[in-house]
């Protein structure tokens, strides 16, 4: 029963990740190093990934930022709405990411959105924009730091915290000292996994940003784009350069976590 079950698992794993991916590769590699080559020769496909890392580099700080201290927030202080906040965070992941793009465009459209004519009389601009791809790419990716922190800081208590207090420490410097390296792994896990979902970011980016040729294209746009016109060799690029830098991400975390960190 085990070995069925272990091959149930692999194969299952063989058939959604393994196999796709595998495609992409090997048609990214058809002709060698061309198809990339020609893709980093194409200035639109070099500004939408310099427009992706961009976007996922923000989106990740501000989740990052906002991320621990909503943990922190949740963990050590009992507040009135504390379970209604815990069930908001979740909403990104329960939510298509469509309807995410679709009520940004909603509230901040510039001709009669709920804020949009306001800010766009004040030289601010949302939609079809960096701002608001970055706002979409937050909101997805929002949980993914949250749900690696709670968990660590529940299990590690708050005893060492009071000690420090107890021994004259400011709250700084007990977030300096105890907390934040208490739970750094738990911090890298999400800002990486966070990463990973802002680089492959695709439904709410699009609704938001237009995608404008050469200005609000993402990398996830291009591909669609691409593959559409049947220009698949660059498609194919974009995927893997796309699925090869979550895969580096994950890696190198693996590979620099202490062996006696659980």
């Amino acid at each position: 029963m085990r070995l069925v079950l272990r091959l149930l698992v692999v194969g299952y794993l063989v058939m959604l990740v393994a196999w796709p991916v595998g495609l992409v590769v090997t048609h990214t590699f058809d002709h060698g190093f061309t198809a990339l080559d020609n893709a980093f020769a194409d200035p639109n496909v070099v500004h939408a990934l310099k427009m992706t890392a961009i976007v996922s580099v923000i989106s990740v700080l501000i989740n990052l930022v906002f991320g621990v201290t909503i943990s922190i927030l949740l963990v050590r202080y009992e507040f009135w709405g504390k379970r209604a906040l815990s069930a908001l965070i979740d909403v990104p992941l329960s939510v298509s990411p469509v309807v995410v793009g679709l009520s940004l465009l909603l509230v901040y459209n510039p001709i009669n959105g709920w804020f949009g004519a306001g800010l766009a009389d004040a030289g601010i601009k949302i939609i079809f924009s960096t701002p608001g791809m970055i706002m979409a790419t937050t909101f997805v990716a929002l949980p993914l730091v949250i749900r690696e922190v709670v968990p660590v800081l529940e299990e590690i208590g708050d005893d060492q915290e009071w000690a420090a207090r107890s021994l004259g420490a400011s709250p700084v410097q007990v977030l300096r000292r105890i907390t934040l390296p208490s739970i750094k792994w738990a911090i890298v896990y999400g800002v990486v996994l966070a990463l990973a979902r802002s680089i492959g970011e695709f439904g709410a980016v699009k609704i938001v940003s237009g995608n404008i040729v050469g200005s609000t294209q993402t990398a996830t746009t291009v591909v669609e784009e691409r593959y559409q016109n049947f220009d698949q060799p660059t498609a194919y690029a974009i995927s893997f350069l796309l699925a090869f830098a979550s895969v580096i991400c994950i890696v190198v975390v693996a590979v620099l976590r202490p062996k006696n960190e659980s």
